[in-house]
């Protein structure tokens, strides 16, 4: 047998240091995040806001965030399950939701600072960036934070982007990750047409369709909530339509009385006028006696009498 050369040994292992705990759970991209919130030391307390989108398997989560020297400030969040106050029920995971979800962010900062933006009310796809105006308030500047999730093209954190961006917020951006985005020599070429058709759900809507033609039991299978909701193909663009138009008209829309946390409903809605006690857990420190007062009353409880099995 040859020679064997022990890369791991024990002098590798007592040198060896385990990443930060929000990395090894895949949650914070430490040497993005540190670029991020840099800030210069004559800008000393003034905040640098970012523009966080994070996707779990049921959700789409859009947050202005600003750093301070001991902790994080959220200024805004929007999540695309209070899409269904809007009128979308289904899909939320989707391109087409987390535009939306953007969308519900922007007019949300924007209304909270009294922002005359409106950013791109007629959405064709083309990229947009707000101008700022020449008398008033500057538009709300951030910077996209998108964590450890992949930036490629067609990812549905730069829906999101592109929502925010018509929503009306300054986001400096490269468009050259929208979908239908190419390379042509040295020269990145857009498709606006194929960028909004992912923005209205088009792309969901084709294979709605083809996988109706091909196999009927398996778009029945796979589609059934929509069927049982009665949205076809042809219903997407209307229904993702007419929820822009209600976040640009409301977008602190309050939701359903019946709706409960993680998707469930009530019965009945909450009877108003009812207060809740808010629970106090107080911690109450005892002497060293009354603990050990705790102990002996424990093994007596347990069947212990004599004083001599006590001190055993």
């Amino acid at each position: 047998m040859g020679f064997v050369k022990v890369v791991k040994n024990k002098a590798y292992f007592k040198r060896f240091q385990v990443k930060f705990k929000r990395r090894r759970e895949a949650k914070t991209d430490y040497a993005a995040r540190k670029r991020l919130i840099l800030q210069d030391k004559n800008k000393y307390k003034t905040p640098k806001y970012r523009f966080v989108v994070r996707r779990t398997t049921r959700d789409i989560v859009c947050q202005i965030f600003s750093s301070d020297l001991t902790h994080d400030v959220c200024l805004a969040a929007a999540y695309s399950h209070e899409l269904r106050n809007y009128g979308v029920k289904l899909g939320l995971t989707n391109y087409a939701a987390a535009y939306a979800t953007g969308l519900l962010l922007a007019r949300r900062v924007n209304s909270k600072f009294e922002l005359d933006y409106e950013g791109q009310a007629e959405v064709d796809g083309d990229d947009f960036n707000v101008d700022a105006a020449d008398d008033g308030k500057a538009p709300f500047k951030a910077n996209l934070d998108v964590g450890l999730q992949r930036t490629t093209t067609g990812a549905r954190v730069f829906g999101a982007l592109k929502g925010a961006c018509d929503g009306g917020l300054n986001i400096p951006h490269n468009p050259r990750r929208f979908p239908g985005t190419t390379k042509e020599g040295a020269e990145w070429k857009t498709d606006p047409d194929m960028h909004k058709k992912y923005i209205f759900a088009g792309h969901v809507g084709e294979y709605m369709t083809k996988l109706k033609d091909d196999d009927e039991e398996a778009y029945k299978r796979q589609f059934a909530r929509y069927i049982s909701a009665k949205i076809g193909a042809d219903d997407l663009e209307d229904m993702y339509k007419k929820c822009h138009e209600a976040i640009r008209a409301d977008p602190f829309k309050a939701r359903d009385p019946l709706a409960k946390g993680r998707f469930r409903t009530r019965s009945a809605p909450k009877p108003e006028g009812k207060e809740y006690k808010a629970k106090h857990f107080q911690a109450r420190p005892i002497s060293v006696k009354q603990r050990m007062a705790r102990i002996k009353q424990k093994l007596l409880a347990s069947g212990l009498t004599e004083l001599t099995e006590l001190r055993r």
